[in-house]
């Protein structure tokens, strides 16, 4: 199941994803905003960022105007590593070497075309488990754990 939320910058883009998920069968939760009213990026990034980290969701997906922001929120949860992306290439490698859990994209940035086809990318892409990556998934999370101290 995937989580997926957005400030109002990333509202509309929000809704064409969540069409992409219906029209492909994809389970998903909403977790705000509901609509185009100014509001507040780091609530709906941290939602998600803890629904996806407490293990009850595959994947996550973040959006707001550039990304940027809800993006530095949702890295700020223990257990995550949420890749802003504006390409495919991006959204395979960081999959493919980061084993990245959660998505961020910009709305004012990226077309609703390309944006789903980030996301068709970055949900179907496997982490490979390749050794030398894992050594740098395990580097960022001993680093983490330091940092908590």
């Amino acid at each position: 199941m995937i989580a997926i939320g957005c400030d109002h910058g990333g509202y509309e883009l929000k809704q064409e994803i969540i069409n992409y998920f219906v029209d492909n069968r994809i389970e998903y939760k909403d977790f705000g905003c509901y609509g185009k009213g100014s509001c507040d990026y780091p609530e709906f990034g941290q939602a998600v960022a803890k629904a996806v980290a407490a293990g009850g969701f595959d994947k996550g997906i973040v959006i707001c105007t550039t990304g940027i922001g809800i993006s530095i929120t949702a890295n700020k949860v223990k257990g995550i590593r949420c890749a802003l992306c504006s390409d495919t290439v991006s959204a395979r490698l960081t999959r493919e070497h980061n084993n990245a859990n959660m998505l961020a994209i910009g709305a004012g940035i990226v077309g609703a075309n390309l944006a789903l086809s980030i996301v068709e990318t970055f949900l179907n892409t496997e982490f490979p488990g390749e050794e030398k990556h894992c050594r740098r998934v395990a580097a960022i999370q001993s680093l983490e754990e330091e940092t908590m101290k």
